[in-house]
């Protein structure tokens, strides 16, 4: 299985890709650059803020939601129209948004961490039916937001333990007791970044400074891994009409020369599907 570019714009920290499902299209951010990327049949597309931005689910086919440094809003893919649905730690300056995914009740989970990763600045909030709550705090690098297929448990973990959590989800998607370990990275030394659910219930794992995804069995066992010809893999989606292109974003952060490919956006197929991703009830 070969990794293709599929985008070669470099991104300094290329994060959050979502598989648009109603467009067939896929977008994703270069955070530190500020910026919301995407392709279509035109081009390369791209739309500038003047804060950080990193996550996004589809609220319709025109409509996203996006997560910044200071908030959640909808933004108009037509328009560029933006409408604030609810303040992210606006009155901390230190932080900003980082990983973030919709569940499957119309939810929208995102992470926040320091803008120069102060240890334990970072938490995990929940956005549902118009409001918003916070899930975990003390987190450095909250990342590998994910959800099991059949709605019953949500994935996250905070990079530097290198330990993937799984969370038992009651049936409108709030925590039910306290999250259990799921895969631990310790021994092999890896860094867990974005991951994202396949179909079958399987965990994909991009790993930081490891050129490559790995996929884990619904139990937590470690599968296969997939190289990439880039050093900084940071999160997987799939998409394409079949859902069974895994895309995955990477980055030149913390390279001391990069070159091409780092930083380019990457598909392949790897013969299994994934979910389509959730639409997001904005409430």
């Amino acid at each position: 299985m070969t990794a293709a570019t599929f985008d070669d714009r470099a991104c300094e920290l290329g994060e959050g890709p979502l598989w648009h499902l109603e467009r067939g299209q896929l977008f994703w951010f270069d955070i530190l650059g500020k910026r919301l990327l995407s392709r279509d049949d035109s081009g390369p597309l791209a739309w500038q803020f003047d804060e950080h931005v990193s996550a996004a689910g589809w609220i319709n086919h025109d409509t996203l939601l996006i997560a910044s440094e200071t908030r959640l809003f909808r933004f108009g893919l037509t328009d560029g129209s933006r409408d604030d649905l609810v303040a992210l730690e606006a009155g901390d300056v230190r932080t900003r948004s980082n990983d973030g995914r919709a569940d499957p009740f119309g939810g929208f989970w995102i992470g926040t961490m320091g803008k120069n990763a102060e240890p334990g600045a970072g938490a995990i909030h929940r956005y549902y039916q118009g409001r918003i709550e916070r899930l975990v705090s003390g987190l450095t690098i909250p990342n590998s937001i994910c959800f099991s297929p059949d709605g019953r448990h949500a994935y996250h973990t905070d990079t530097p333990t290198r330990r993937i959590m799984r969370q038992p989800l009651n049936e409108n998607g709030w925590p039910a007791g306290p999250a259990e370990l799921f895969i631990d990275l310790t021994r092999e030394g890896l860094n867990p970044d974005g991951s994202v659910v396949d179909a079958e219930g399987c965990l994909w794992n991009a790993q930081w400074g490891a050129s490559r995804v790995a996929r884990y069995s619904p139990d937590g066992r470690f599968l296969s891994a997939i190289d990439f010809p880039a050093e900084h893999i940071s999160c997987p989606a799939f998409g394409a009409a079949d859902l069974q292109t895994l895309y995955a974003t990477s980055a030149t952060e913390g390279l001391n020369r990069p070159s091409a490919p780092a930083g380019h956006v990457f598909a392949m197929r790897p013969g299994i599907a994934g979910q389509p991703e959730h639409r997001v009830d904005p409430g």
